[in-house]
């Protein structure tokens, strides 16, 4: 990724309060698409995780207290729900009513978000690890007295993600639960897969190739085929795990919902 694209500067300075994965993704995924920035600051507590991000991408900057990081003219809070009011807080001294503040955790709402700092700047993201290969599926809302024009000129560019759309607030929590986290739900078992086939006899390039190539085919079968679902299992008389599949759909049912149910605002 990258290669042979022109570098944007964009005349902007931006700012993380929290220096995790996401922030790796998004760095990451702006690399790759040839974005620049005025300048980037991040601040993370864990001294060993800051490291880590700085050393790859020497381009930030480290900041002492999440204070610094706001003051950046497009600030990313990139933290777990249970800290975000509690960082909005902390940095609404630094940021201005010209600050556009995204939040990337779901729950916490914009107006909550509102009730803390002096901005109308404000945006809550769903992210998807995708983007780190600018092949995200990210949604995002704004607060309704956000202007037009600069809706335009952010979401111009967070798409360098991957897809970026604007949806309805309340749709954010399904969205990190049915496409956010989706991943995680199978990266193991394709994983695993590969495994088997290494078990079974093939190479591990042979594994990759297979595990890969037919996962692509199968989900363009599911969805492009002009077939109902019942139709599609129907392709496939075999079904090794079949006898799981009640047990593995109550998994999804209970653990899911149950998390979903957590982070409903």
């Amino acid at each position: 990724m990258g290669r042979g694209l022109k570098h944007i500067v964009m005349k902007t300075s931006i700012g993380f309060i929290g220096g995790g994965r996401i922030t790796k993704i998004f760095l990451q995924g702006f690399k790759n698409a040839g974005v620049e920035f005025e300048s980037v600051k991040v601040f993370e507590p864990n001294s060993e995780t800051l490291e880590a991000l700085v050393k790859a991408f020497p381009d930030v900057e480290k900041s002492e207290t999440a204070p610094e990081a706001a003051v950046q003219k497009l600030v990313f809070i990139a933290v777990h729900p249970p800290l975000v009011m509690e960082t909005l807080q902390h940095v609404k001294d630094a940021v201005s009513a010209e600050t556009t503040v995204i939040s990337l955790a779901p729950k916490i709402t914009i107006e909550k978000m509102a009730s803390v700092l002096p901005t109308k700047k404000l945006v809550r993201m769903i992210p998807n690890a995708t983007s780190y290969i600018n092949e995200g599926f990210n949604p995002v809302s704004f607060h309704h007295e956000m202007d037009k024009k600069e809706k335009k000129q952010l979401l111009k560019l967070l798409k360098k993600l991957g897809k970026t759309f604007e949806t309805e607030e309340a749709k954010l929590e399904s969205y990190a639960i049915v496409s956010a986290m989706l991943p995680t739900y199978f990266w193991f078992q394709w994983i695993e897969m590969e495994d088997i086939a290494i078990e079974t006899g093939l190479s591990a390039g042979e594994a990759r190739k297979a595990v890969k190539s037919t996962l692509k085919k199968a989900i363009k079968l599911l969805y492009n085929a002009e077939l109902t679902p019942e139709e599609v299992l129907d392709l496939i008389p075999v079904k090794p795990i079949g006898d799981n599949e009640i047990e593995i759909i109550d998994i999804f049912d209970t653990r899911l919902m149950g998390l979903f149910a957590k982070i409903k605002p």
